[in-house]
């Protein structure tokens, strides 16, 4: 565990930041390598070159993985309606939220993923919204996306995001940091907290480290805490 904790902790406003980020994305299995792991997945010749570019999706520097995310929306966007179309769709919307590739991309990937599950409809499952309508609700919800659908999974899935916010409002945990010294959550209401919980071996969280530091330096001394765990 490495704890990093920013000193002169000083405003009075309740402003609590939690970033959980030992989710699906942080494990790095996205919903086409889980797929995948289910059952062997059969490509068309069309899908092959669209699965291809979104494993080495991450490999590309920004501006060039921007383009490309943009690209593949619009590719996948084309294919017929199979469940392939749907796997690679909510597999293209995990991977576009791991940096700032531009809203114009992320757009057509929220599009694309909108337009699948119309024509397409996902069953529940184990009682909760398939997976790609969770993704599509977390577009709208955290990436502030245009989402054009209205059906009801989309719509429980989106009152879950709710409800699990709202829970989150609440949460409680202990804390110790590199100088021994305990951080209990609930003691820290009232100041601004940057919560991020992440690991060494996964390639987005390494990748934002040098944001946290300008958050560090620009709000140095104005009562911001960050606890990197």
């Amino acid at each position: 565990m490495n704890t990093r904790v920013l000193p002169n902790i000083r405003t009075a406003r309740t402003f609590i930041v939690l970033l959980f980020l030992f989710s699906a994305k942080v494990l790095l299995v996205s919903p086409l390598v889980a797929s995948a792991q289910k059952q062997e997945t059969v490509w068309s010749d069309q899908e092959k070159p669209i699965v291809d570019q979104l494993h080495g999706l991450r490999k590309l520097p920004d501006d060039v993985r921007s383009q490309t995310t943009r690209r593949l929306a619009l590719q996948i966007r084309q294919l017929p309606a199979t469940k392939n179309k749907v796997d690679l769709a909510n597999s293209l919307a995990d991977l576009s939220t791991e940096g700032d590739f531009g809203r114009d991309a992320l757009q057509e990937v929220t599009t694309t993923l909108s337009d699948t599950l119309r024509a397409q409809p996902q069953p529940d499952e184990k009682g909760e919204p398939a997976d790609p309508y969770m993704e599509l609700a977390q577009l709208a919800r955290y990436e502030q996306m245009q989402v054009s659908l209205d059906t009801p999974a989309y719509k429980v899935a989106m009152a879950k995001l709710v409800a699990d916010d709202e829970r989150r409002q609440h949460a409680d945990f202990i804390l110790t940091d590199l100088q021994g010294k305990t951080w209990e959550l609930k003691n820290l209401r009232g100041k601004v907290v940057l919560v991020n919980f992440w690991a060494t071996w996964c390639p987005p969280c390494r990748k934002e480290m040098p944001d946290l530091e300008l958050l560090q330096q620009r709000f140095r001394g104005q009562g911001f805490l960050v606890l990197a765990i």
